[in-house]
């Protein structure tokens, strides 16, 4: 039997004859715990993502669902005997089937053995073939499904341009043409892939048209976004003018190829590089959970434990990088903790729980999910203030404040956590988490609408980065001076809007190298609605704008500056509540002012309920990098809306 997710979800006995599962909430049930890649996923959980508002006896739907799919997947299995494919566990189920039986599963292995192997490349076309539509197509309106087929379909990018890059590589590809200028059609805003499919062009013979192509993909990014080329894309632009013969595409150069390290020395290196963020973040973060299994292949649970609770690197995003790597690292540290079971020393649990609640990132969670997280950010604080070490205290504080975005209206909270984080940095001669504490407090400070703060804690961060080599925080910053300028674009005297706009683009360009993939994804385009809602401007319309996760709470806007109203009406009701992140203001924000303008009193008078306590604050700014003003102006539309202002 194999499970196919990528298109519609269906299961296929070893014949290829199809299974019935039922209906669509059975397959979303079986769609779930395919997600949940063999972990379990509890009650509590599975009735929050199948409904919105769960019925009185949601939890007996559930069992009938899954006692139907039992027979359904194991039709021989003999009366009350075990499920041996969704069984019970814990407190909820979990799916047992071999990754290479679920299509998604088989996939991301495959594209994870073609980073690192290009003898992989065979596999990896025969993944990206069996795709059939966008994963758990069938299971359209879910948020958790949401999530996952953003993941995926990002994934998917990667490995159709992994694939080209290692037949170029190879000296093949001359037959990739086609097939890169649909991808690049649909996906003009990918640098890398006009890239290549003018080496495409070019090993095809057609030096004109290699041209072409990156003519076209320099007037698209000069006249859509005001941005120039990237550097690569300009060397390859030379290379083709100037070689007689096949080009190379960029390569960036790794220094830990084909060396073996163990694990403590893997994670230590692994905690260093990611400060210097870019490629080598992204080969931080693979390594981490790398040292990880490593050492839970040792079977020394002790070593383990250290292993993961050792890389303590500060995290600022409430939106991981790399979901499915933070997923993996809190599913190692809870079977550690399981396993060491009551007697493990008060440091390693600490570390353990604090890595839960630092990798644990609320915008990616459910709301079982949340709480857990939640709860192990309080255990790992209170552990901690009982050590004589003061490194995990401001590891712990930084669960704890990635776990603060409870309910919107919470600056103050956090900012109090970051004066916590810095004093404590300051005492014990911890630069990396000061430089925390600043951003934390630059933060809080943009939320509360005090620029003059806010400004000099982004010129101390810049100062303690310098000290501890860390690229990333100009990055931040850069963007925080963009939020200010679009903030006093409104004042007299003040920048002008296209200013404003031309400081995102330049702050866009450096985030878009910098490893983030988490923070980077969307904000452009949400900067560029705020700074039009600052002047009373209706939402940009350009399709190929990537509103990445925000597109639920943007696209009713949209559609109103498309004069779409019925659309509008539709793409609001269907908006999920906001997950709770750094950028919950801003969407609760967005959807009183679509509620509103179409007159939608119910949706107006929900959001009205989560902005009230947030009303002193700025919608967006507690991301410290953009703002779409201050959140009484959005109260008092949804006010007025529902009668109540």
């Amino acid at each position: 039997m194999r499970i196919d997710v990528l298109g519609a979800v269906r299961a296929l006995r070893d014949d290829g004859s199809p299974i019935d599962l039922g209906g669509p909430r059975h397959r979303e049930v079986l769609a779930r715990l395919v997600a949940a890649e063999g972990r379990m996923v509890t009650t509590d959980t599975l009735v929050d993502d199948l409904w919105t508002d769960p019925p009185i006896r949601a939890v007996g739907a559930l069992r009938t669902f899954v006692a139907a799919l039992r027979r359904a997947l194991e039709p021989d299995r003999p009366p009350r005997g075990p499920s041996r494919v969704l069984v019970t566990e814990g407190p909820g189920y979990a799916l047992r089937l071999p990754r290479e039986d679920v299509d998604v599963h088989r996939f991301q292995d495959t594209l994870a053995r073609a980073r690192h192997t290009p003898d992989a490349v065979t596999a990896l076309g025969a993944a990206l073939a069996d795709w059939r539509g966008p994963a758990y197509a069938d299971v359209p309106g879910a948020a958790w499904a949401q999530r996952e087929r953003t993941r995926l379909e990002e994934l998917r990018l990667e490995g159709v341009e992994l694939r080209a890059g290692i037949l170029l590589d190879r000296g093949e590809g001359g037959d990739l043409v086609a097939e890169l200028g649909a991808h690049v059609t649909e996906h003009p805003w990918r640098e890398p892939a006009w890239g290549l499919l003018a080496r495409a062009l070019h090993r095809a013979g057609r030096q004109a048209d290699a041209l072409a192509a990156l003519r076209r993909a320099r007037a698209m990014l000069v006249d859509q976004l005001g941005l120039d080329p990237g550097a690569d894309l300009q060397r390859l632009e030379t290379d083709i003018l100037n070689a007689s013969g096949p080009v190379e595409g960029a390569r960036t150069p790794w220094t830990g190829g084909g060396v073996r390290l163990g694990p403590r020395t893997t994670v230590d290196v692994a905690r260093t590089l990611a400060l210097a963020g870019g490629d080598a973040l992204v080969h931080s973060r693979r390594d981490r959970l790398a040292a990880v299994r490593a050492a839970e292949r040792t079977g020394d649970l002790a070593l383990t434990a250290r292993i993961i609770g050792a890389y303590d690197v500060p995290a600022l995003w409430s939106r991981a990088d790399d979901p499915e790597q933070s997923r993996a690292v809190v599913a190692a540290a809870e079977r550690t903790l399981i396993a060491l079971g009551p007697s493990i020393p008060a440091d390693l649990s600490a570390r353990l729980l604090a890595t839960i609640a630092v990798e644990s990132r609320s915008a990616d969670l459910s709301g079982s999910e949340l709480s857990r997280a939640q709860q192990a950010a309080e255990r790992a604080e209170s552990l901690a203030r009982g050590l004589a070490d003061p490194a995990p205290l401001a590891f712990a504080l930084n669960g704890v404040f990635l776990q603060s975005f409870a309910r919107p209206g919470l600056a103050a909270v956090r900012d109090g956590i970051g004066v916590e984080i810095l004093d404590l940095a300051g005492r014990h001669g911890l630069p990396s988490f000061a430089v925390l504490g600043r951003l934390v407090r630059l933060q809080s400070a943009s939320a509360l609408g005090d620029l003059d703060a806010a400004t000099g804690h982004a010129e101390a961060a810049e100062q303690l980065a310098a000290g501890v080599e860390s690229p990333l925080v100009p990055v931040l910053t850069g963007w925080f001076r963009a939020r200010v300028a679009a903030a006093r674009s409104t004042e007299p005297g003040g920048p002008s809007a296209a200013t404003a706009a031309a400081y995102y683009r330049s702050a866009e360009e450096a985030l878009r190298t910098a490893g983030m993939p988490g923070l980077h994804r969307g904000l452009f385009p949400l900067a560029l609605l705020g700074l039009r809602l600052l002047h009373d401007r209706p939402a940009p319309t350009d399709p190929h704008l990537d509103w990445g996760p925000y597109r639920p709470w943007t696209r009713p806007l949209v559609l109103l500056a498309q004069d779409r109203g019925e659309a509008a009406h539709t793409a609001l009701a269907a908006a999920p509540e906001p997950p709770r992140d750094h950028l919950q203001e801003a969407m609760w924000c967005l959807t009183a002012r679509a509620a509103a303008r179409l007159g939608e009193r119910a949706i107006a008078a929900r959001a009205e309920v989560f902005l009230r306590d947030a009303r002193t604050e700025h919608a967006g700014a507690a991301s410290g990098m953009l703002t779409l003003g201050p959140v009484a102006r959005y109260l008092a539309e949804a006010e007025a809306c529902t009668g109540a202002g």
